[in-house]
Parts: C-alpha cells; sequence; structure tokens
C-alpha cells in the first residue's frame, strides 16, 4: 500500500528527483543529441560536440610550432596583458605573498594525501583509478585543496557545485561535498569589530550579546542578542577579520590566471574563462557587503508589502542603526524549517495552504521584485510561530530578465502537462546558440530524462522530520538536498548541451529552487500538483515592478 502511495505520488507531481540507485542513461563520450547509441547521426553529433562552447577544466595543448604562431600573432596584445596584470599586483598588496606562501603550504599538504594514496594503488592489478590520474586537478583532490585554502576557494567551490552548466559534471558533483566549516572567532575580537564598527559603546546598543555563536562559517559568525531600547532579539551576523583582504587577493590571483591562460590560448576566449571569472569576483565581494544582504532583505520585505503578503510572510526587519559593510543586525525569527511536518502540524490547521502561501509570494518575486530568493533550501524557509511563511538568508539572491522569464513560463507548463516538444522549444528559447535544433530529437531525449527518473524521496524526508528541527538535522538535510537537486539538473545540462545549448546561470538558480519547492509539496501536499494548482499563480497576470532595469 506504501509503495502504491508513493507510486501516485509520483503521477500527480510535475517535478521528480534523481533516483540516486539507478543512474539515466549517458549521452556517448563522442558527444550527440541523442542517448540513443550508434547510428548515421553519430557524426553530425560528433560535429556538434566539436563546436560546442563550454567551460573546460583542461585545455587541448597543440604542437610546438602551433603554440608559436598562435604567440606570434597575439604578440601586439603583451602590453596590454602586462598593463592589467601590473594594476591587478598592485590592487593585491602585500596580501598577495602571504596567501601565495599558505597556497604552496596546502599544495603541499593535498600533494602529500595524493602521494600517499597513489602508493596504496601502485601495486594493485587494477592500476592507478581514473579519479587520481589527473593529480591534484583531479575533483577530489581539487576539492581538498579548496578546503585547505580557505574562505574563498570554499565559496568558489560552492560556486561550481551550482553551476552545472558552466563546469564539467564530475566536478560539479564532487563539489557537493565542499562544506563551509570554520572555527569560530573567539568572542574577544568579534567584540573588537563590533565596537569599531558601531564606533560606540555596545552596551549602550544590546542588553546583551551571546558570546557562543549561533554559527560560524568561513566568511561570517553568527551571535544572538538583544536591543536594549526595544528588548528585540536580534542576530548580528558579524564579518571575520582579514576575509576581504584574502578575498581580493584570491580572487586577483585567480583573474591574473585566467588571463594568463586566455592570452596563451585564444580558443579559451570562447569560454568567456575572464568574464566568469570577473563575475564570481563580484558575486563574491557582495556577498562580503553586508549592506548589499540588507538591501535585498529590504527589497523583498518591500515588495511583500506592496503585493499584500504581509500577512502570510515576512523577512527578517533590518536594525540600520546597528549594521554597516561589516556587521549585519537582523530581527530574529523563530519558527521551524518546512521539512518539519509535526511541528507544522501543530502551528497551522493546513499545512497545504502553508506551502500555497511560500509558493505564491515566491512565485510572485521573480517578476514584481527587484531580486528573488534563490536559496530557499530547509534552513532558509521557516514557518514562524505567527503562522507566516519567513524567508531568512538573502546572501544568495537571483535576477531574472523578462525574456528568460517568458521561456521559463512556457517551459513550466509543459512540465505539468509532459509536453515535451513545448519543454524542448522553451530550453532551446532559454539557451539558444545560434546553432540549429532538431526540436523533435530533443523532445525524445527529454521524455527519456523524466521516464527514467524514480523517486525514493518519501522515506528520506520522513527519517529528516523524525530527527527534529534542531541545526543538526536541518543541515543534513540541506547537504542531501544539494545533491539529489543538481543530480537531476546535471543530467538535464548534459542532453541540452549535448544539442549545444548553453543555459544563464538564472535558469540553474530557478530550477533548483523549484525542486526544493517539489520536495516540499511531496511532504505537506502530496495529491497537490503545484505546477496546475488553480491557487497558485505562476503567470505574469500581475502587476511587475521594476523589471526594466533587466532588459
Amino acid at each position: 500500500m506504501a509503495a502504491a502511495a508513493r507510486a501516485a505520488s509520483a503521477a500527480r507531481s510535475p517535478l521528480l528527483v534523481h533516483h540516486h540507485r539507478r543512474r539515466l542513461p549517458q549521452v556517448p563520450s563522442g558527444g550527440g543529441g541523442s542517448l540513443r547509441v550508434g547510428g548515421a547521426g553519430r557524426g553530425r553529433d560528433e560535429g556538434r560536440r566539436r563546436a560546442r562552447a563550454g567551460v573546460r577544466v583542461f585545455a587541448r595543448y597543440s604542437p610546438a610550432q602551433d603554440f608559436s604562431t598562435r604567440f606570434q600573432d597575439r604578440v601586439g596584445e603583451l602590453p596590454k596583458l602586462v598593463e592589467d596584470l601590473l594594476q591587478t599586483s598592485i590592487s593585491t598588496g602585500p596580501r598577495g605573498a602571504f596567501r601565495m606562501a599558505q597556497g604552496i603550504q596546502a599544495v603541499l599538504g593535498v600533494g602529500g594525501e595524493w602521494l600517499n594514496d597513489l602508493s596504496k594503488t601502485a601495486n594493485t592489478s587494477a592500476g592507478i583509478p581514473a579519479q587520481m590520474q589527473l593529480g591534484l586537478l583531479s575533483p577530489l583532490y581539487l576539492r581538498r585543496l579548496f578546503e585547505r585554502m580557505g574562505a574563498t576557494y570554499i565559496k568558489l567551490g560552492q560556486f561550481v557545485a551550482s553551476a552545472p552548466t558552466l563546469f564539467p559534471a564530475e566536478y560539479v558533483e564532487e563539489f557537493q561535498n565542499c562544506f563551509d566549516r570554520a572555527p569560530a572567532v573567539p568572542y574577544d575580537v568579534i567584540q573588537s569589530i563590533l565596537r569599531e564598527e558601531l564606533q560606540r559603546p555596545l552596551d549602550s546598543i544590546y542588553e546583551y550579546i551571546d558570546p557562543v555563536p549561533i554559527a560560524s562559517a568561513s566568511i561570517a559568525q553568527v551571535h544572538g542578542a538583544r536591543l536594549k531600547s526595544s528588548q528585540k532579539d536580534v542576530v548580528i551576523k558579524v564579518l571575520k577579520p582579514g576575509i576581504e583582504d584574502t578575498l581580493v587577493a584570491d580572487l586577483n590571483f585567480i583573474y591574473v590566471v585566467a588571463r594568463v591562460l586566455e592570452f596563451l590560448n585564444p580558443e579559451l576566449q570562447r569560454t568567456s574563462l575572464v568574464g566568469i571569472v570577473k563575475d564570481i569576483k563580484e558575486s563574491m565581494l557582495e556577498e562580503v557587503d553586508f549592506r548589499k544582504e540588507a538591501a535585498n532583505i529590504q527589497a523583498f520585505q518591500g515588495y511583500i508589502d506592496a503585493m499584500g503578503f504581509d500577512r502570510q510572510a515576512k523577512a527578517p526587519f533590518v536594525y540600520q542603526h546597528c549594521s554597516t559593510k561589516r556587521v549585519l543586525t537582523m530581527e530574529r525569527l523563530y519558527g521551524v524549517p518546512l521539512t518539519d511536518l509535526d511541528s507544522i502540524r501543530s502551528l497551522v490547521p493546513d499545512p497545504e495552504l502553508t506551502l500555497v502561501t511560500a509558493l505564491n509570494v515566491w512565485f510572485g518575486s521573480l517578476i514584481s521584485c527587484e531580486s528573488f530568493h534563490a536559496d530557499v533550501h530547509a534552513g532558509n524557509l521557516w514557518l514562524l510561530r505567527d503562522g507566516r511563511i519567513g524567508f531568512i538568508d538573502f546572501g544568495i539572491v537571483g535576477r531574472i530578465s523578462p525574456r528568460t522569464w517568458a521561456a521559463m513560463e512556457v517551459f513550466l507548463a509543459s512540465f505539468a502537462t509532459e509536453d515535451y516538444d513545448a519543454m524542448a522549444s522553451a530550453l532551446s528559447e532559454m539557451g539558444a546558440t545560434g546553432n540549429d535544433i532538431n526540436i523533435d530529437e530533443f523532445a525524445k531525449d527529454l521524455r527519456k530524462i523524466f521516464s527514467s527518473i524514480q523517486q525514493d524521496l518519501d522515506t528520506e524526508i520522513i527519517v529528516a522530520t523524525a530527527r527534529g528541527p534542531d541545526a543538526t538535522a536541518v543541515s543534513a538535510n540541506v547537504v542531501l538536498d544539494e545533491r539529489q537537486m543538481n543530480a537531476l539538473f546535471l543530467d538535464l545540462v548534459r542532453v541540452s548541451e549535448s544539442y549545444g545549448l548553453k543555459f544563464p546561470r538564472e535558469f540553474a538558480l530557478l530550477m533548483k529552487q523549484l525542486l526544493y519547492f517539489d520536495r516540499y509539496t511531496r511532504l505537506l501536499a502530496p495529491s497537490m500538483n503545484m505546477l496546475r494548482d488553480e491557487r497558485i499563480n505562476i503567470s505574469t497576470n500581475r502587476q511587475p515592478r521594476r523589471t526594466d532595469r533587466f532588459q
């Protein structure tokens, strides 16, 4: 009976999560738009693969004479390269030398691990495992190196994990394990930062500050506190010391490497390697400027108020008088994550209506807010004690262009109706690269993906719920979410890229959030189809605001 219930739930749900015990058919290594191997189209598909422009971690090197010819052709651009590198080095300052030393130490450490692992396999008949043949550039050891290098590289690893449209699948999968764990900074250091930033005695602002942090990550540390004037409970997010200088030094180094690689191998310019690095740098530097996160929170709350959702949802209030670039003081929200079904039932009579509210608020933000919340995992989306939906942590937000959203609407509708021809057309519109796409073949391959996907999600959610809403259980559930969400998206990207499609990153962000909501639907409203339910508005029949800036 339980199996029948799960099967019925699968038939109703428009979004399905990858079954980790059953691998999907893989696109042949020679490329190809179809999952079928062989046939007269193989040569044509190989041509497609060669023409596809995408990020490649390792470039093919041409013979020496070809390299010499290319270098001579690029000599005219050498002065600009040198000028760019000098300006970058000056902006890095002495911190660059210190980070270089730390980098060498990290490379030696992970290199020692690789050599030790290599020695264990040297005398085996199986030979060297594939994951070790690339040395420190293999996904496993590169991820370990990133973790040793600290904040910048951990964030870079998380970017790799969240961008399957940009990086090879084996790296995306491995970097799902790139955890942002960091020892807590001593409380006296946190106090010093607060005094320096707020420029007045702390006891004139806060009634008390809990010296034990609620959380400590690579970039920031969070403490609970209470305001002295209003007696409101708050959380204080404090940027760890030296993080901004470290980020600048590391990102400048990565930029220099990208510039040199593009200079030496002009073919890499087609992958927009330097452009990607610039985007990563801009995104990371925004994350360490808490004024940007405060603005994101206030814009979202403004959207909630303007759309009349203020009795249904809220974002934490930002206390500007005790917030700066390095300190963010916010209202402390109390509630439970949307995966804690028992607690949700104790707070509201109908969990399904709670989910409908969350979906309407989030879908509305896609077109009626300056940005949308782009990280709605169980730790960031709560049911509050007063019955409202709480959106927490606006460090990661997305902005969607009207053109992409128009294609996304068609894509979502095709999910609901299982119209794979429409789905193929919508994906082609979003990822268009000028290539001629065989929509019929693409639709057949999409049908294979979604018909091959199985679900074993219900058991996993129940296990997570049984542990309770404590921080450890929520954290474990989030890691599980990340891996499963990316597994499905990777399969979609693999097939799409075989047709020469290259999606904008905003599409990856949108898909990931929809898959999170699909998990909540299975738990809170298993009989509901979230893309076809009349109570949920995902169309543009609203009053869009401020979208002209993204045209």
